[in-house]
């Protein structure tokens, strides 16, 4: 294969022949030269092209020239070279350029400038090419794989889990239903009958993989899915989606402490990857996107997680009460106004909340000792609030049944 800007851009092939191939970002001629940036979507970076102005007569090449247009894809000859110019340390002494694919300047709709997101959802086929799209894809690449390499690391096993289940691991009840029955014919009969759907039998997208994945580690210890989730609730905010990936980690023999400590670890693991990997693209987030992204990321990197169980977070709340939209109390469910006061204001970084109510929480998790609390967790950030919530089961069969009953 040839190879992609990112590896030309860091590579020791100065003085030899290269190929590039790729979409042109921009073209501009000067009386000294033609200048021709190429990206690839391998990085943030173009990589610059250059040809001498003869070139742009030569008539084996004015044609090429003049189909050469912003997201043209195009292959160039040259030799890579350290550039005299600043903005770039390499780039190609082009000799020839053949387009590939033409992309007429009066229809093709990406320029060199900032969309909003709201055009570009206009043209979802093409988003991919700027450099929003760009760096978030190559974020979630490396993200998606340092997933996988924590886990795997720590003697972790992949589960993959059914995206079609009949079980409604979350019990809320927000879950999109599959079906093979005519839904025409259902609306005119008003009679639905399963006995006749695909599976015999109503059917839904996964709202989790636990309770799949649980049984795994009963026989494997330690085990984790990762794979995309479908939640039917109608939150048109941005911490609730209808899609989205999910990871869950199970493992048996641990305790409150051992959850803490693993996402703890696994948090720290993603940021100081992302930091090191993607700082090209992060640099672009906190340029253009969100202002004092790698400050923050740095912090949770060099700092340290705060604990407080949920009692102590709501007496802290309790002394801005009048702050809130929703007032806290003992036996609140925590709101994300909550989370982040907590995370901003009181303690100024990452922070686990332990032994929530019992019943505010699923019946699974471990009973504390009060009778009243129960072995869980969350880990709050600044800016988001809750991202990663865990719990400690209980292992104890009669009081696992007696919270069945009590409800």
């Amino acid at each position: 294969m040839i190879p992609t800007v990112k590896e030309l851009l860091s590579s020791k092939l100065e003085g030899q022949p290269v190929i590039v191939k790729g979409w042109v970002r921009t073209k501009r001629q000067t009386k000294s030269a033609v200048f021709v940036e190429i990206n690839d979507g391998s990085c943030m970076a173009n990589i610059q092209c250059v040809f001498d102005p003869e070139k742009s007569t030569d008539p084996a090449l004015a044609s090429e020239f003049e189909k050469t247009t912003t997201g043209a894809s195009v292959s160039v000859k040259g030799i890579l070279i350290t550039s005299p110019g600043t903005g770039q340390k390499l780039e190609v002494k082009a000799s020839s350029i053949k387009v590939i694919g033409e992309a007429p300047a009066d229809t093709y709709p990406l320029q060199k400038k900032a969309h909003s997101l709201e055009f570009l959802r206009e043209i979802a086929h093409l988003r991919p090419r700027t450099n929003t799209f760009g760096a978030v894809a190559r974020v979630r690449n490396r993200m998606a794989f340092a997933i996988h390499q924590f886990f795997q690391e720590r003697g972790f096993y992949y589960v993959h889990t059914p995206l079609i289940t009949a079980a409604d691991a979350e019990g809320a009840g927000a879950m999109f239903q599959v079906t093979t029955l005519d839904l025409a014919r259902i609306a005119k009969d008003g009679v639905v009958d399963y006995d006749k759907d695909f599976f015999g039998k109503p059917a839904f997208l996964t709202v989790s993989g636990q309770l799949n994945v649980e049984t795994y580690c009963q026989s494997m210890n330690r085990v984790y899915t990762f794979g995309p989730t479908f939640r039917a609730e109608n939150s048109n905010t941005t911490r609730h989606l209808s899609e989205f990936w999910m990871i869950e980690p199970e493992f048996a023999f641990a305790e409150l402490e051992d959850d803490i400590a693993l996402a703890r670890d696994f948090i720290l693991y993603l940021v100081k990857t992302a930091l090191k990997d993607c700082a090209d693209d992060l640099a672009f987030f906190d340029a253009r996107i969100q202002p004092g992204l790698i400050e923050e990321l740095d912090k949770v990197a060099k700092g340290s997680f705060s604990r407080m169980t949920y009692t102590e977070a709501v007496k802290e709340l309790e002394k801005h009460k009048g702050s809130f939209e929703f007032d806290p109390y003992w036996g609140c469910d925590l709101q994300s106004e909550h989370e982040k006061f907590l995370t901003e204001k009181v303690i100024g970084g990452p922070l686990v909340v332990t032994d929530y109510p019992k019943d505010i929480k699923a019946f699974y998790m471990k009973l504390n000792d009060d009778g009243r609390t129960v072995a869980a967790m969350d880990v709050l950030v600044p800016k988001f609030g809750e991202i990663i919530g865990g719990s400690e089961r209980e292992w104890r069969l009669d009081l696992l049944e007696k919270r069945i009953v009590d409800g």
